[in-house]
């Protein structure tokens, strides 16, 4: 094995581990599990907050860190891969998955029986393909994570949730069956399925052979793109999001990111400027792809009477701003993309566990009270005669001194602050991250670029109309509603997400310095292809002392 850090593979084992021991546990100690999975998921977000704090620590050529399992040279043997984006994202999956299952924790755990296993399995496979370097493991490691999200997906039961599954499961085999045949014929093309010993080998691969090469890759992109949510390959997404418990909904506002990655990973390594014949293949239809899937996104959160398929719509919409990015190339721009991608993802993450308190909210009946002559309850504060002084309005409610339940703040302020991150509004991290494609965007010069320019600044009108008619409705037609209960442990992960992208802001100039130098990275694919092929296996002690 290479010198490569434990972190990386300990990232991959810890959950498999961790699923093992629960089902060996059997279907009763629900309390003994619920404890291994928080402390499991704890402990995989200090590892990758490790791994990002070891790669962000290195100076740019050497930002890597790679670790060879099976102790084989590159190409031959597995080998995982940490640089500054895979970190940033195995961090983003820590956070999502510990939010998530804390919110599970008051609940959905009760649903059904095999939950905590699904969902550290679920954190396995986003994990592994963040950090693997070859094609293989990465499918390997979708098919895990998409297993898992099956189970997920139809944890809780119910008509809506079984339809919605189907639908998923079936769009998501089909793509798993195109990511084989795109794998099978790079293959057949390049004789490797490492991500860069592929990138190295295509430049070579001759002109007979190109057209081949050309289709495999799109074969494989489809794959992608179908799990990113590209328009039209996005129909399932809606429905399945909506669907699926408050926790899993909150786990998958990340999976739609693990197709982005791979084709921002593979376009970026494969598909260079100085790639020849096939520099920049595909990269006006990722730019059109993506314009269309913002737009798409957009017009569905103005027309979603549903909070959950409005953040589902608010999923897709980012994942087309991230892959219309992706296709222009630009490293300015991909900068801000980046930063883009964990702001969206903590706001959707966070959206999707308000909407059940939210609904819970508007469920509330108020008991017993007394009635006016229209058989109407009054509040408690208005069964009295009003003190000397007391201002009212024309239908004598008080406007002064009535208090505002705990649970409704929290939540107003909840979603208040998610309204503004995915709209884009100042001051929050939404903003920043639009901000800073709005400004790299013109330097573009084409009319992609100011199509995506007009369509950004319009996809947050979009977002804002939408969401404040949703708060309209949960928040300013509520006079005659009980206050929910809440408990802690659903509003504490809550708070976390909210208050990460409010910590995007205060340390933005860091933050989009380290996105900016992910991109940079990205956009120089010989540094990724170096340090792979570059790792060396160990040789055992006794050899080195010869």
């Amino acid at each position: 094995m290479t010198a490569g850090p434990p972190p990386l593979i300990a990232l991959v084992l810890l959950p498999l581990a961790t699923a093992a021991l629960m089902l060996l546990l059997g279907e009763g100690r629900r309390g003994l599990k619920a404890v291994a999975n928080v402390l499991s998921t704890a402990a995989g977000l200090a590892l990758a907050v490790a791994v990002m704090a070891d790669v962000a620590g290195r100076p740019a050529p050497a930002a890597f860190s790679v670790y060879l399992p099976g102790n084989w040279p590159v190409p031959l043997g597995i080998a995982l891969v940490a640089d500054r984006l895979s970190a940033a994202l195995a961090v983003l999956t820590g956070a999502v998955g510990l939010a998530a299952l804390l919110y599970a924790l008051a609940r959905w755990q009760h649903a059904g029986v095999y939950f905590h296993v699904l969902f550290q399995l679920q954190l396995m496979g986003l994990y592994g393909a963040f950090l693997t370097a070859d094609l293989f493991n990465l499918f390997v490691f979708f098919e895990v994570l998409l297993a898992a999200s099956y189970g997920l997906l139809l944890h809780g039961g119910g008509s809506a949730r079984v339809r919605a599954g189907l639908h998923y499961i079936a769009i998501n085999l089909v793509a798993s069956l195109l990511f084989l045949i795109g794998v099978a014929v790079l293959y057949g093309v390049t004789g490797t399925l490492n991500m860069a010993d592929i990138a190295q080998k295509l430049p070579a691969v001759p002109v007979s052979d190109r057209g081949l090469l050309h289709a495999g890759a799109a074969i494989l992109a489809i794959a992608f793109l179908a799990k990113a949510g590209l328009w039209p390959l996005n129909f399932w997404l809606p429905p399945a999001y909506a669907a699926a418990s408050a926790p899993a909904a909150a786990v998958f506002a990340i999976l739609t990111k693990v197709g982005v990655y791979a084709v921002l990973r593979l376009w970026t390594l494969c598909f260079p400027a100085d790639a020849g014949a096939s520099a920049g293949f595909g990269g006006s239809v990722l730019v059109w792809g993506g314009i269309a899937t913002l737009a798409y996104g957009s017009l569905g959160m103005l027309a979603s009477q549903q909070l959950a398929r409005l953040a589902a719509y608010a999923v897709i919409a980012s994942s087309g701003t991230l892959i219309a990015c992706t296709g222009f190339d630009a490293p300015a721009l991909s900068g801000g993309a980046l930063f883009y991608l964990a702001s969206s993802t903590l706001a959707a993450c966070a959206l999707f566990l308000l909407v059940e308190l939210l609904e819970r909210a508007r469920q509330v009946d108020q008991g017993p009270a007394q009635l006016d002559d229209g058989q109407r309850a009054l509040p408690a504060f208005l069964d009295a005669e009003p003190a000397p002084g007391v201002n009212l309005d024309d239908d004598e409610q008080v406007l002064t001194g009535r208090a505002i339940p705990g649970s409704l703040a929290f939540l107003g302020l909840s979603f208040t602050l998610c309204a503004l991150v995915t709209a884009g509004l100042p001051p929050l991290s939404g903003f920043v991250a639009k901000l800073a494609m709005l400004m790299a965007l013109p330097a573009q010069a084409t009319p992609a670029a100011w199509g995506l320019f007009g369509l950004l600044i319009v996809s947050g009108l979009c977002a804002a109309i939408a969401l404040m008619r949703v708060g309209m409705r949960h928040f300013w037609t509520t006079q005659d509603r009980a206050a929910p209960r809440l408990r802690v442990i659903e509003t504490l992960p809550i708070a976390g997400l909210l208050a990460a992208t409010l910590a995007l802001v205060l340390h933005g100039e860091a933050a989009l310095g380290y996105a900016r130098a992910a991109a940079e990275s990205l956009h120089q694919p010989r540094l990724y292809i170096d340090a792979v092929l570059g790792a060396q296996p160990l040789r055992p002690a006794a050899e080195g002392a010869r």
